[in-house]
């Protein structure tokens, strides 16, 4: 089978304690997500998913985007030293663990600040050990 396949995240919003990356490689599948908070964007991403573990990072942009933000979205928000500070803490308290098929290595994430624009409840554009990518997680609409 050839040709582009697409994988919704999360469509029915039954689970709300998971956090993704999508490395941007050229794969053929593409991932979307309904983010943004009650402004209900929509944005695809092509390349592999890759399951995070960090509660303590997810409660935080939780609280961020919920609580800070209201729940409102971010979209071309003119971020606060305060606010852009925080948001980079709690990206680089996610681990992503890069494998070259042999060896393991952990490392952190990093904000994008490049695609800051890009920068949503449930969508930050980061950089990865393997590239650059999206972390995602369930919107809170």
């Amino acid at each position: 089978m050839t040709g582009q396949r697409f994988v919704f995240l999360d469509p029915d919003g039954a689970s709300e304690d998971w956090l993704h990356v999508v490395v941007q490689a050229a794969t053929g599948v593409t991932y979307q997500q309904q983010y943004g908070g009650t402004a209900c964007l929509h944005g695809q991403v092509e390349g592999y998913l890759v399951p995070v573990f960090a509660p303590d990072a997810l409660e935080g942009l939780c609280e961020l985007f919920e609580g800070h933000f209201q729940g409102a979205g971010t979209w071309h928000h003119p971020w606060t030293d305060e606010e852009l500070a925080r948001l980079r803490e709690l990206v680089a308290d996610v681990t992503f663990w890069a494998c070259d098929g042999r060896n393991e290595k952990p490392g952190p994430l990093r904000l994008d600040e490049d695609r800051l624009a890009e920068a949503d409840e449930a969508w930050l554009p980061v950089t990865t050990p393997d590239g650059p990518g999206v972390l995602l997680w369930c919107n809170s609409d």
